[in-house]
């Protein structure tokens, strides 16, 4: 089942007539609450489903090149007895420790099997009535969609081929998949990196390939170009190339290195680049 939130006494949380006694400040990170008017509410772990999704898709928001700061449950209080947890919220986001006090521009949320619809609608409308300018709700049960929240304006549902876009918030629009189909995502993880080094994407790295094939030979430079574009991407994401430097430089297989360079925008050390299976990158 997916995250869901109850308040105190076992009942579906609801706007309640009084306020409740509690406030932000009394809870510490990891409580597995949230508050809403000052009510406290129980927050259920994620289901296998929605966790990889969140990651997937947090990553991909995250590293897009307009981007400052990105979080996952990440505390947001803008009044005492307020606390919200969206799964993704795009930033900015401070880097110090505390709740933060302004609601992001972009908040997602994953919804699966036994999602409390009470629950998520309340959550909703405190994080649209706290600043956030859209709220994506991405249906992972059934068909995949994702409702679009703003302000002001009518839910409306974006199924298949559609495109997500958050003008001021992110530069690159989003195909749907890149919040639930992994692949998806590590290929939109990779362009925002690239992007943010000043490559448009990776075509743009198979052209300098190209481009310094002509002077130095065209395989020779298309395995120039990979390379760098490996340690481009690695240092984009504060990794350290240093482990894997002459490993990448001694590789004289152009597949390979560009496996590497899409294991480049998603691993968690340098070392996971190169441990990844040698071979001809699968046909999509």
């Amino acid at each position: 089942m997916e995250t869901s939130c109850y308040a105190g006494n076992g009942m579906t949380s609801r706007r309640l007539l009084a306020p409740g006694p509690f406030q932000a400040s009394q809870l510490r990170s990891k409580d597995p609450y949230e508050l809403s008017d000052g009510h406290a509410l129980l927050c259920l772990p994620t289901g296998r489903r929605g966790s990889t999704r969140n990651l997937v898709g947090g990553s991909a928001l995250e590293t897009d090149p307009k981007v400052v700061s990105a979080g996952v449950d990440l505390g947001v209080s803008t009044a005492p007895g307020m606390l919200r947890a969206p799964d993704v919220a795009v930033g900015p986001i401070e880097d110090v420790p505390g709740w933060a006090t302004k609601a992001p521009p972009l908040a997602v949320e994953y919804a699966d099997v036994g999602q409390d619809e009470d629950a998520l609608r309340l959550k909703i409308t405190e994080l649209l009535d706290a600043g956030t300018r859209f709220v994506w709700v991405v249906r992972l049960d059934g068909e995949p969609r994702v409702e679009v929240h703003e302000p002001g304006k009518r839910m409306r549902v974006a199924r298949g081929g559609a495109v997500l876009r958050a003008p001021g918030i992110l530069d690159n629009p989003v195909p749907l998949a890149v919040l639930y189909d992994r692949d998806a995502a590590h290929e939109a993880t990779l362009r925002n990196l690239l992007q943010r080094k000043g490559y448009v994407g990776l075509e743009a790295v198979r052209e300098e390939g190209r481009e310094q094939g002509r002077e130095e030979g065209r395989e020779q430079g298309r395995e120039d170009a990979l390379r760098k574009s490996i340690f481009t991407v690695l240092a984009a994401r504060g990794i350290d190339a240093a482990p894997i430097r002459g490993a990448v430089l001694a590789e004289r297989d152009g597949e390979v290195l560009e496996q590497w360079l899409r294991a480049a925008a998603t691993v968690l050390r340098a070392e996971d680049v190169v441990d990844k299976p040698r071979g001809r990158r699968p046909k999509r």
